[in-house]
């Protein structure tokens, strides 16, 4: 359906939910998904916000499930007022125009992630299995094959043969087994500075409709390895080291020992970092959305950094090497 007939459609509908009111339908944001928000402001300056999730495209069930799992689970997500699931709308609570993002500077930071990780243990202690879909296995796998299939072939082709693939195959098999290893909960998936909005009140969550059950680390890595924004890794790990420390009070199943539990921390971040560098490719080669390439350095940059800790990612930050340019510098070949 074009845009200007799918525009009036969600006019006509807001007219039925909200008889007798006038008001204006402006765009409030953009997703990486088909899915788009439309803030509706009303004469007296009040707003409400639609998700328009196009069917066939977005489905906004998920959505609608993890909304429910985690109001329940005490985090500030928006209310649902009005649903059309036939033609893929949802009425919502307006959580505001201001970002984590927009917000944070070297003065509030620390409040604000202290904030954002007590929402989060708010989440994790509600965690059950078999209520969300499992972050198994083949998910992480599927997320990771996203770097070789849009970031190598695609976006820095480089030859890439099959005794690089195979070795490259390997890395992966050893992250995976370190990410399962983790204890698992519901996991958000992008609980970052673009999907926490600031408030008078606790933290706004949104976008968490790809929520899972998995590694307890994952939503820790999205929040302080931020694709979006950087802080001083001493900084970052001093954020960890609180909330490592709140979720053993809270109950959470972390592990006793820091060290240990940093070590499932910096390879979750790994798996998340090739993950986001193929996203981002194909956002840009498939979708012409290249608004994202500009945030490819910070990724490749934690991924870097992980990967010059741990001997067994060897051969990850050689092919790192060899994308960048750098085997010349450091004097060796693939």
């Amino acid at each position: 359906m074009p845009r200007v007939e799918r525009i009036k459609q969600i006019q006509d509908w807001l007219a039925t939910q909200l008889p007798a009111q006038t008001f204006t339908l402006a765009p409030a944001s953009n997703d990486a998904s088909f899915r788009r928000y439309f803030r509706v402001t009303f004469d007296d300056g009040a707003s409400l916000i639609v998700m328009d999730a196009p069917p066939g495209r977005e489905d906004v069930r998920p959505w609608l499930h993890a909304q429910q799992l985690f109001h329940a689970a005490g985090a500030h997500v928006p209310d649902v007022l009005a649903q059309d699931l036939e033609h893929g709308y949802l009425l919502l609570s307006d959580l505001g125009s201001t970002t984590f993002l927009a917000a944070l500077d070297e003065q509030n930071a620390d409040a604000l992630y202290s904030a954002a990780t007590d929402t989060l243990i708010d989440i994790q202690r509600a965690s059950q299995p078999a209520v969300l879909p499992a972050y198994d296995h083949v998910l992480l796998k599927r997320e990771l094959d996203l770097f070789p299939d849009w970031y190598i072939d695609k976006h820095v082709p480089i030859i890439f043969g099959d005794a690089e693939r195979n070795a490259l195959e390997a890395v992966f098999e050893k992250i995976l087994a370190v990410n399962l290893g983790e204890p698992s909960v519901y996991v958000h998936r992008d609980f970052h500075s673009r999907n926490l909005m600031h408030t008078v009140t606790t933290p706004g969550v949104i976008d968490f409709q790809d929520a899972v059950y998995g590694p307890l680390s994952y939503d820790l890595v999205s929040l302080f390895k931020d694709a979006y924004v950087e802080w001083d890794e001493e900084r970052t790990i001093d954020w960890l080291a609180r909330y490592w420390e709140k979720a053993k009070k809270a109950g959470l199943p972390v592990r006793a020992d820091f060290g240990e539990f940093f070590r499932d921390y910096e390879w979750m971040g790994v798996q998340r970092h090739v993950k986001v560098l193929g996203i981002f490719a194909r956002l840009c080669h498939r979708d012409g959305k290249d608004g994202y390439l500009k945030d490819m350095p910070l990724v490749a940059k934690y991924l870097r950094a992980t990967c010059t800790r741990y001997g067994e990612l060897t051969p990850l930050l050689r092919l790192l090497d060899k994308l960048e340019n750098r085997q010349v510098q450091v004097g060796y070949t693939f």
